[in-house]
């Protein structure tokens, strides 16, 4: 298992998962509500900018390694989920958007596993609506898990659900959009179920 700044990186965003949802269970005697929700949505933004750095660092210092591309999602499907479970135990965001999120997230790394076991890997690349629909869940994830205030009228759990609506919207449409490639790739091939 090679070693390098982008792994190390990716292997913080992995153990600051526990560290975010143990934030949200102190008792007030040790961190006020607002303090948790401050701290939590903070570790939370250093994971999701881990995210960027990691990949970004890879390819600036030439360090990208199979181990690095398969540990990058695995941590990203890891973080997202966990806030995403969090944040329905909270109250704080309806447990449908999250099961649809959570649900494209094993279908999606699923479909990408059998297609590399085919050897067409490349059909099922990140694209761009994946990288939107990211974006989308960081943000509305960040502001639920803030629940404070942002400007004078601006709600910051009414503005984390309108992104966390995008961001199931995009969920949805980056799923069709990855089977879709997958079926065009199918449609030529002898397919062993």
């Amino acid at each position: 298992m090679p070693f390098n700044l982008p792994i190390f990186l990716t292997w913080l965003r992995v153990a600051l998962i526990p560290l975010c949802v143990a934030v949200f269970f102190l008792p007030d005697t040790v961190l006020h509500a607002s303090d948790r929700n401050n701290v939590g949505a903070m570790i939370f933004f250093l994971a999701a900018w881990t995210d960027w750095l990691d990949g970004f660092l890879a390819r600036k210092l030439g360090q990208t390694s199979a181990f690095g591309a398969f540990l990058d999602p695995v941590a990203d499907k890891l973080i997202v989920a966990a806030a995403l479970i969090l944040l329905v135990e909270m109250g704080r965001t309806p447990g449908w958007m999250a099961m649809i999120i959570i649900g494209r997230e094993i279908t999606i790394s699923a479909l990408r596993e059998w297609m590399a076991g085919m050897g067409s890997r490349g059909s099922v690349a990140v694209a761009y609506i994946g990288k939107l629909k990211t974006a989308a869940q960081m943000l509305a994830i960040l502001l639920l898990l803030y629940a404070g205030p942002l400007l004078p009228g601006v709600n910051s759990l009414l503005l984390g659900n309108i992104f966390m609506v995008i961001a199931v919207i995009l969920t949805l449409w980056s799923m069709v959009y990855y089977l879709r490639m997958a079926a065009r790739e199918f449609s030529g091939k002898k397919i062993d179920v």
